[in-house]
C-alpha cells in the first residue's frame, strides 16, 4: 500500500481495501425476523401516540408496529409507505432519535425507547422485497404537472399525483435522481445502492418521466414549465453553500461536495483525504463529513462548532457516534483564518463566550493543523425564479404549499417551513401534491398572490 494513515498531505489510499469496506458497511444491520418481533413487543400501542406526532409524516407508528407482531410485516409496510412513500430511506436516515424515539414512553419512562427506525426498516424492506408496490394510479384525469427536483420533496409529490392519475415530468439537473438521499448522506448509513433501489420502486406506479440535465432557470424556465403543464412542484433543495471570507486556499472546499464524491466513487480505495482534518460547523453534514474523513484513513480529524455543545444542530446521539470513530469535537470555537502558502496549512480559531449581545470572541486564539478543511456553514437557495416571493432565505409558502404564483407549489428544503430533513420533505412534497390534485379537479381554495 503506498499510503498510510500517517503520509502528508491529500492522498487516496490510506486504508487496505478490506478495512475500507468493513468501515462503510451498514452502520446498523437489519434485524432479523426474531429480532423484529422482540423489538415491537416493548411498543405500548398507546392511545394517541406522542410518536405519531412526533413524526413529520404522521406515520401510524403503534399500527404498523401491532402489524410486526402479528406476524403481517407487507400489512406493515404498507402502513408506513402510504405516509412516507420514501419510508424506506428514512428509517436508515432520520434522526429519529429526536422525533418519534424521543417521544416514546417508553424513552421518557426507561432512557430506552422502542427501536421505530429499525422496526420501519423491517417492514419497509420487507415490503419492497416482496415484490410490486401495493400503490396503482387512479384513472387518468388528462392533467399534467411538472415536478424541478428528483429529490425527496419531488419524488414524494410525483409518487401522489401519479396516484391520483396525473401524468409528471420531474426536471433534474443532475444525472441521477434521489437530490439529498443520492448525494447528500453518509455512505454507511445507506448501503448497496439503496437510494437508487427505492427510487427504481417508486417510479413503477408509471405515469413519471424524468428528464436530466434539466436545470432551473439554465435548461427551463418557470415560464416555460407553466405554460406546458397545469402545475409546477418546486423541490429544488438548497444547492448553494455559505462560504468563509478568506478560506481559499487549496485543501478548502464545502463538505456537502465531499460527501457527493463520496456517495459517487466506485472505489473508496481512490478517494483522497487529508491527514489532518478540519470540519467547520455543527449540523448533520459536519459529522458526516467527519466520520467519513477517519473512515477513510485520516489520522486526525476535528469538528469546531461556534457555539456550545447543547446549540449544536447535530443530535447527542450524532455526535456521540463522531467521538466513538476518533473524531474531536471542539465547542465554543469560530474561524479567524486559513493558514498557508497556495494549500491550507492550519486554521487559526478564537475562542467565543455568549453574553447579553450575542456570540462574541474571546481573543484567545488557537491553531490547529490541517491539510484538509471541508466548510459545513449551511446551504443557500439558488436559481429560485424572481417572481416567486420569498420568506427570509427561502420560497414563501401556504398552508398548501401554494407559492405567490397561483398555480405553482413548492416543498423541501427550499421552502421556508419545517426542518432541512428528508421525512420533512417527504411530508411537503406528499402535502403539496394532495393540494394540486384539489386545485385540478377544481376543488382547491381561493389562489393566493
Amino acid at each position: 500500500m503506498a499510503h498510510t494513515i500517517r503520509t502528508p498531505g491529500i492522498v487516496a489510499g490510506r486504508l487496505a481495501e478490506d478495512v475500507l469496506a468493513e468501515n462503510f458497511s451498514d452502520l446498523h444491520p437489519p434485524l432479523d425476523a426474531h429480532e423484529a418481533h422482540v423489538a415491537a413487543d416493548r411498543c405500548y400501542f398507546c392511545h394517541d401516540a406522542p410518536c405519531i406526532t412526533a413524526c413529520p409524516t404522521d406515520i401510524d407508528i403503534p399500527l404498523f408496529i401491532r402489524q410486526i407482531t402479528t406476524g403481517t410485516p407487507l400489512a406493515a409496510g404498507k402502513t408506513i409507505l402510504e405516509q412516507n412513500i420514501l419510508g424506506g430511506m428514512c428509517a436508515r436516515v432520520c434522526p429519529t432519535e429526536t422525533l418519534c424515539e424521543e417521544a416514546c414512553v417508553r424513552e421518557m419512562a426507561e432512557g430506552k425507547p422502542v427501536e421505530i427506525g429499525r422496526l420501519q426498516r423491517f417492514a419497509t424492506d420487507a415490503l419492497m422485497a416482496h415484490g410490486p408496490q401495493p400503490f396503482s394510479r387512479a384513472a387518468a384525469t388528462g392533467k399534467s404537472v411538472a415536478v424541478v427536483g428528483a429529490g425527496p420533496a419531488g419524488l414524494a409529490c410525483a409518487h401522489r399525483l401519479a396516484m391520483h392519475g396525473h401524468d409528471v415530468v420531474i426536471f433534474e439537473k443532475r444525472d441521477k435522481p434521489g437530490g439529498l438521499n443520492e448525494y447528500g448522506i453518509a455512505s454507511y448509513k445507506t448501503v448497496n445502492g439503496f437510494a437508487q433501489a427505492e427510487v427504481d420502486w417508486l417510479l413503477d406506479i408509471g405515469g413519471i418521466d424524468i428528464r436530466y440535465g434539466q436545470a432551473l432557470g439554465h435548461d427551463v424556465t418557470l415560464d416555460q414549465l407553466s405554460d406546458a403543464h397545469d402545475a409546477v412542484f418546486l423541490g429544488i433543495g438548497k444547492t448553494g453553500v455559505n462560504r468563509l471570507d478568506g478560506f481559499d486556499l487549496d485543501g478548502i472546499r464545502p463538505a456537502v461536495d465531499f460527501i457527493a464524491d463520496l456517495r459517487q466513487a466506485d472505489d473508496l480505495s481512490t478517494l483522497p483525504v487529508g491527514r489532518h482534518v478540519v470540519v467547520i460547523g455543527g449540523g448533520m453534514t459536519a459529522v458526516d463529513a467527519a466520520v467519513q474523513s477517519r473512515l477513510l484513513g485520516a489520522e486526525s480529524v476535528t469538528i469546531v462548532y461556534r457555539r456550545a455543545q447543547s446549540e449544536m444542530p447535530a443530535s447527542r446521539y450524532e455526535q456521540d457516534l463522531a467521538t466513538s470513530k476518533g473524531v474531536t469535537l471542539v465547542f465554543n470555537a469560530q474561524p479567524v483564518s486559513a493558514n498557508g502558502v497556495g494549500a491550507v496549512e492550519s486554521v487559526t480559531f478564537e475562542y467565543t463566550a455568549t453574553n447579553g449581545s450575542g456570540l462574541k470572541g474571546t481573543g484567545e486564539r488557537f491553531d490547529l493543523p490541517a491539510d484538509q478543511v471541508f466548510l459545513a456553514i449551511g446551504q443557500v437557495l439558488e436559481d429560485a425564479p424572481d417572481a416567486l416571493t420569498r420568506k427570509g432565505a427561502a420560497l414563501a409558502a401556504d398552508a398548501g404549499h401554494r407559492t405567490s404564483l397561483t398555480n405553482v407549489w413548492a416543498g423541501g428544503d427550499c421552502s421556508a417551513e419545517g426542518e432541512d430533513l428528508t421525512v420533512t420533505a417527504v411530508a411537503q412534497g406528499r402535502d403539496a401534491a394532495e393540494a394540486i390534485h384539489k386545485s385540478l379537479m377544481g376543488e382547491g381554495g381561493p389562489a393566493n398572490g
